[in-house]
């Protein structure tokens, strides 16, 4: 009986809140004098039918329902028609969009990841509760607060792990090496994640900074790290947002203010709401409008970087090297629902000082299949930046200096999807308590012969494409007759094949030995460490020291020559 009233009381909040909103339009229209108009009916008219056949699923399906599973689809479906990033945000994901947008959440203050059916610690924060509590990287999470975690995935393990700052949690788990489970209580911390990962002289006069985010503050940490390098001696900046998503706007208008005088315009935005039309400036006076700038782009550079890279680009302020980004061009806003759930909706586009906008994806006019596709090159206008540079809508920031960024061989994905990159540099720091300094460190010949055993003995297989052709081959001729006469050449190219893949550790012994060193120095000195080991034989960073040294070059790029 129990059940039966509840999910009667939930059909009836359900009614009541279709009710209200036939109530609010009466009133408006009444308001201005008007009766509904077409696209009011049909408002009212799918909420009711959507009501109706939730009713009517709740009171026939064969199993019981779970109204917040089954209402969640529907609003996750109906949004997903829109854009990826119009999202409903549950109670339960609130943390995870705190971290997005204010840098910081309630939490222990590590990374995790998935395996083989467990979820394990991957890089605890330095100085934060997991760090203190003495939990590594490695370490299998088996219970959280009495509650086992198997079957349990990175989101739902997450979702344990975070709640409010200053509340305990227990913890248990397992660690290689170890035979019986380690206990741990840990004090939840405010945890605040940096926007600036690392910063550091790359030589005598060229500074880098390394910005992963653009969350609240960002804009000071830039400034901050960027002053510091100049009392260093910096006469030139390398300022990397590879692979850095985006956040608040706001803070991207600050970057670019740092570099470029006070009341530019830096970016606009332009939607259905003219309330939210608004134009940003710069509005405070600049650290430095003179000092080289080359900003480093990946495929992964997007929205807020886009707005930074892009601005400067326009007004001619900085070179771009690397990769053309990805185009995220609209800017959403979040808005708070009931029950402590929040809704992010794209509410306009943003366009660069240019006039440009570089949103790639065309959301808004999908195929006959439903499909959103490119822009195609044909629609894209071109627009011109202060000096006269002709740049173009519609694909995200074309750099001025291509740089294509470096893909993993088969082996070292094997190599890294299968952990065992992971796993030797846990053993590797278990037993060296000491690694010494980071520019001094190396991966030796006899410590990379240890590893291909390790390695062996753990079981990396991987599949090559010319694999998959040959298999693709033998299915289509098994039926044939040409079936006797190519089955020996096809063996040939098989052992060929298998040949070619046991060699592959020493093959690729240069990119396996610097995943591996960025991997054990990660141990000794948390992320930053690990920023700092992947500038060494990084292309894209000696193609921007190069641009910079060559002061020539650089300024012909600027000058569209």
């Amino acid at each position: 009986m129990k059940r039966i009233y509840e999910n009667m009381k939930k059909i009836y909040i359900v009614f009541l809140a279709t009710l209200l909103f036939f109530i609010n339009v009466t009133a408006k229209a009444q308001q201005h004098n008007e009766i509904f108009d077409n696209k009011d009916f049909e408002i009212l008219k799918n909420i009711e039918i959507f009501t109706t056949i939730y009713k009517l699923v709740n009171q026939n399906y064969v199993d019981d329902v779970q109204p917040g599973t089954i209402i969640k689809t529907g609003i996750d479906a109906m949004l997903r028609s829109l854009d990826p990033y119009t999202v409903y945000i549950p109670e339960a994901n609130i943390e995870d969009y705190r971290m997005l947008t204010l840098g910081h959440y309630g939490g222990i203050g590590s990374t995790i990841h998935y395996r083989n059916g467990s979820v394990y610690i991957s890089d605890p924060y330095k100085g934060f509760p997991a760090d203190i509590a003495g939990l590594k990287p490695g370490d299998r999470i088996t219970k959280i607060n009495g509650e086992n975690t198997s079957g349990k995935n990175v989101e739902d393990v997450s979702a344990m792990l975070k709640g409010q700052a200053g509340t305990v949690i227990e913890m248990e788990v397992e660690r290689r090496g170890e035979t019986n489970p380690i206990a741990v209580k840990i004090i939840r911390k405010e945890i605040e994640i940096n926007n600036v990962t690392y910063s550091g002289m790359l030589n005598k006069h060229i500074g880098y900074i390394r910005l992963d985010g653009f969350t609240q503050d960002a804009s000071e940490e830039v400034k901050t790290a960027f002053l510091k390098l100049k009392r260093e001696g910096m006469d030139a900046l390398v300022f990397d947002l590879r692979y850095n998503g985006g956040g608040l706007m706001n803070e991207a208008v600050k970057i670019v203010n740092l570099f470029y005088p006070k009341g530019y315009a830096v970016v606009s935005t332009k939607g259905k709401i003219e309330d939210k039309n608004v134009t940003f400036h710069t509005t405070q006076d600049p650290q430095d409008i003179d000092i080289p700038i080359v900003f480093l782009t990946s495929r992964g550079t997007a929205s807020a970087s886009e707005i930074v890279s892009g601005a400067l680009q326009d007004y001619d302020r900085a070179v771009i090297v690397g990769e053309r980004t990805f185009g995220k061009g609209l800017v959403q806003n979040i808005l708070p629902l009931v029950y402590n759930s929040q809704i992010k909706i794209t509410i306009s586009k943003y366009y660069i000082p240019s006039g440009r906008c570089v949103q790639a994806i065309d959301y808004f006019n999908r195929d006959n299949e439903g499909k959103a596709n490119k822009i195609p090159d044909s629609l894209r206008t071109a627009y011109k930046t202060k000096g006269g540079r002709t740049v173009y809508d519609g694909d995200g920031i074309e750099p001025d200096i291509e740089v294509e960024e470096a893909s993993y061989s088969d082996v070292s994905g094997s190599l890294l999807s299968k952990f065992i990159i992971f796993d030797f540099a846990t053993d590797y720091r278990s037993k060296h308590s000491e690694m010494g300094s980071i520019d001094d460190f190396e991966i030796s010949d006899e410590l990379y012969g240890e590893f291909k055993e390790y390695a062996s003995k753990a079981g990396y297989d991987y599949t090559l494409p010319e694999e998959e052709i040959l298999k693709e081959l033998e299915n289509i001729v098994k039926e044939d007759s040409l079936k006797v006469t190519v089955a020996a050449p096809l063996q040939k190219l098989k052992e060929a094949v298998l040949q070619t893949k046991a060699g592959d550790l020493d093959r690729h012994a240069d990119e396996i030995k610097r995943i591996l060193r960025e991997e054990i120095i990660s141990r000794y000195y948390y992320q930053e460490g690990r920023a700092q080991a992947e500038l060494m034989g990084d292309k894209t960073v000696a193609r921007a020291i190069k641009v910079l040294e060559d002061k020539n070059e650089y300024s012909t790029i600027l000058k569209g020559r």
